[in-house]
């Protein structure tokens, strides 16, 4: 479903996720989350792995604790995941999402905000964007560790268009998970989805503005 941005209020701000929708990142969670439980006795299957994404505060403890019981410690599974998961990046490297930096080009030649509004934290943040060469394109970083609830409640994109001081209205939300969409959606962005792990299922589909394959076909939503 693609379409073009041609009423209701002049849009200032592109607001991205990061993981999966800027950087090819999000399948790992999808790896190292098994792995990590699996460390602790747990088997997590694919679909409960999928669950999981760009999932916040309180959210992400609670889901892991509804699946495998109030006795797992989130917090050792957590932090074995993000070991695991670095130690695979710093050998493999960041693959950035095709189309990138033609829209994050077209964005600064026509004065059009870019900002990230992220599950990650962030000191991750600034190294993944550091390591792409994406950080000169950002000069807001927002992440769920600034806000009380994470993805998928408003909070984080309700707060980045607070720190942008723009209505929610007049920003497009660039997502890529169902959790991602929900959290924009509800903050009252304009959310195009690039889908990444899964396609939107037809529930999802009525949140969307849009769905586009590749970032660069942001482009064109913009143009009109």
């Amino acid at each position: 479903m693609t379409q073009s941005i041609t009423h209701g209020p002049i849009i200032k701000a592109v607001i991205f996720d990061m993981d999966g929708t800027l950087i090819d990142t999000e399948k790992y969670y999808r790896v190292f989350w098994p792995k990590a439980l699996a460390e602790f006795g747990y088997h997590m299957t694919d679909a409960q792995a999928l669950s999981m994404r760009s999932l916040g505060r309180p959210f992400a403890p609670a889901r892991l604790q509804e699946m495998f019981g109030q006795e797992l410690d989130y917090y050792a599974v957590r932090d074995r995941r993000k070991e695991l998961m670095e130690e695979c990046l710093d050998r493999v490297g960041i693959q950035v999402k095709p189309g990138a930096f033609q829209l994050l080009e077209y964005l600064k030649e026509h004065k059009i905000t870019a900002a990230i509004a992220t599950a990650t934290d962030l000191q991750r943040t600034e190294k993944y964007l550091q390591l792409t060469g994406l950080r000169p394109y950002f000069d807001t970083l927002i992440s769920a560790t600034m806000v009380k609830e994470g993805k998928p409640s408003p909070d984080i994109y309700a707060y980045a268009c607070e720190q942008l001081g723009l209505a929610p209205g007049e920003c497009i939300a660039v997502e890529d998970s169902p959790n991602g969409v929900l959290s924009a959606y509800r903050a009252g962005c304009q959310v195009v989805m690039v889908p990444d792990q899964t396609e939107p299922d037809e529930e999802l589909q009525k949140l969307l503005y849009a769905r586009v394959d590749t970032l660069e076909g942001i482009i064109s939503l913009l143009e009109g």
